[in-house]
């Protein structure tokens, strides 16, 4: 069966990162983590407290080497990808919490070292719709002359009665907003949506594909739910064992949601990682590599690919 889609080499049927970058680029792009020290406004009680209830503490990839410099710190985890991939080229990765959230003062100068590496191809920063002001947009802007400047910001769903049972602290419209004033600017951005939260059904899951499928962004997550250790959430699920999407229900979901997408949009990520010493449920997130292969056997199955559905959905 010949696939449809035109933006693969390996015979994908949606546009994986590592296809964009070689495009792009020449070569694989890889993404150092790291961790600044950041905060977010539902943590601190700017507009709530605990952060988001399924949220561990901030992604944190290598917790063994954070520390206080954080270009000591970049130059320590980038060994890590040089090893796996020489050939590749490196970005900075603010990942943990909100990483636009504090003074212009001290964005500028967390960011300096990086935009000074001529190494470094771009910024890669993870933060929230309601860490976004003007002054910072204004400031980021400025910077996609020296760099490629991405936003990584947290939807997780279009549904605000979710985002309250999340304790996201912000509604689908401050969402919307932050992308409008994107819009017109050089930053690119990436949206991270969750499926498998209990209160939701798969299509109000595919509503949400289908509304960041319109949008004017460049790049999305897309990751199960996971029950993480020492979280709001675990407590949760221990008096109340809640239903989790099997491996059937989200991979045959993600084949769906895969076809309301922009065919242009990058997938940069199809299900999350869960690191086993944290994770609870499900299990089944583990094998990551299988449930990939599920996903692209589903959309064989099927026949479907990314954007086969966009024109419908598109108005």
């Amino acid at each position: 069966m010949k696939n449809p889609y035109p933006y693969t080499e390996d015979n994908k049927r949606y546009q994986t990162w590592n296809y964009y970058t070689k495009s792009h680029y020449g070569t694989r792009l890889y993404k150092v983590p790291l961790e600044a020290g950041f905060t977010c406004p539902n943590r601190d009680g700017t507009v709530g407290t605990g952060g988001c209830i399924f949220c561990r503490g901030g992604s944190n990839s290598f917790p063994e080497l954070s520390g206080s410099d954080i270009y000591r710190q970049y130059l320590e985890r980038r060994k890590v990808f040089q090893h796996k991939w020489p050939e590749g080229r490196p970005m900075a990765y603010f990942q943990s919490y909100s990483n636009t959230y504090d003074t212009l003062d001290k964005l500028k100068e967390l960011y300096q070292p990086f935009l000074n590496d001529p190494e470094i191809v771009g910024l890669v920063i993870a933060t929230r719709s309601d860490c976004l002001s003007d002054e910072a947009i204004e400031y980021l802007q400025s910077l996609t002359s020296i760099k490629d400047i991405w936003l990584e910001i947290g939807l997780q769903s279009i549904h605000d009665k979710t985002l309250k049972e999340m304790n996201r602290g912000h509604d689908y419209r401050n969402f919307l907003q932050a992308v409008e004033k994107l819009e017109n600017t050089d930053i690119k951005i990436s949206v991270h949506i969750i499926n498998g939260w209990p209160t939701e059904t798969e299509e109000m899951m595919i509503e949400t594909a289908k509304a960041v499928g319109k949008m004017p962004i460049q790049a999305i997550k897309i990751h199960m739910l996971h029950v993480l250790k020492d979280t709001p959430l675990a407590r949760l699920y221990e008096n109340d064992r809640f239903p989790l999407l099997s491996k059937q229900q989200y991979t045959d979901l993600v084949a769906r949601q895969l076809t309301y997408l922009n065919p242009e949009i990058v997938i940069e990520r199809i299900t999350g990682d869960g690191l086993p010493d944290q994770l609870i449920e499900p299990l089944w997130t583990v094998k990551k590599i299988s449930v990939i292969n599920d996903i692209d056997k589903a959309m064989v199955r099927d026949n479907t690919w990314q954007g086969m559905n966009y024109n419908h959905n598109h108005p």
